[in-house]
């Protein structure tokens, strides 16, 4: 997760076992990406828009909030930008299904996304990008899990990784609690033959599943399975599977 897949990182931390070796070569592609960004969309938008993907995640909003990555834009003025991020596949964007049913790509909803890395090695980079140089130490505190950040979001743009990877597109889905303010979320939804299953993604405190919870009650007619990502071992328990990350892939 912390070196990601790109050649160029990998060899560089096969050779040096340095991750600031490693993470000199991902600033090198991501400034080669932006560069990109800037032939495709001369307004800056794209670039401003890739950067901002770690802080958007950590949000954890319901939604890309685009005027906060481009300062008074819109997101219906930005479709065709995102599409073009999306063709270039340097980011994966999963959209929101408003209607989860086995035709996800016909309840999709294009002004509301979430965007995530193509390769989550560099989600890292970025996410530490303000400094000149990310230190060995975070790398190794974020290995040892002692970093004061919220690892969450990491985990989800590892398994938006993993389920493209295998050919799925990216849908989620949000469901407004009672009083409206709050909204339970599933990170992701696939489809099942002509059923839909919920993913939701764990990187701490696994063993609470409320929005599983609530969408299987909701949609108990086109729910297929129950998954849960996370760090430990599988299991399968009141209903729910719950899936050790490198599993995901078989999902």
């Amino acid at each position: 997760m912390l070196v990601g897949g790109m050649p160029q990182a990998v060899a560089a931390y096969t050779k040096t076992n340095n991750f600031t070796a490693v993470d000199l070569v991902k600033r090198d592609i991501i400034a080669l990406y932006e560069e990109d960004f800037g032939k495709m969309d001369d307004s800056g938008r794209a670039k401003a828009m890739y950067d901002a993907i770690p802080a958007q995640l950590s949000k954890n909003a319901l939604r890309y909030q685009v005027g906060k990555a481009v300062k008074d834009e819109k997101v219906e003025r930005i479709v065709n930008v995102v599409k073009e991020m999306e063709d270039s596949m340097t980011v994966n964007v999963a959209y929101h299904s408003d209607d989860p049913n086995a035709g996800l790509a016909l309840t999709k909803n294009e002004e509301y996304f979430k965007m995530y890395a193509s390769d989550t090695g560099l989600f890292v980079t970025l996410a530490f990008k303000d400094s000149d140089i990310t230190e060995n130490v975070i790398y190794d505190k974020l290995l040892n899990d002692k970093l004061s950040t919220n690892l969450g979001y990491v985990y989800k743009n590892v398994i938006a990784q993993m389920l493209r990877a295998t050919g799925k597109n990216l849908f989620y889905h949000t469901i407004p609690y009672s009083e409206g303010k709050k909204y339970y979320e599933i990170d992701f939804v696939i489809p099942h033959k002509h059923k839909v299953s919920p993913v939701e993604v764990k990187s701490s405190g696994y063993k609470t599943h409320k929005s599983l919870d609530v969408f299987c009650s909701k949609f108990s007619d086109r729910t297929m399975n129950k998954y849960l990502i996370y760090t430990k071992d599988y299991k399968r328990e009141n209903g729910v599977e719950y899936i050790p990350v490198y599993m995901t892939v078989f999902l």
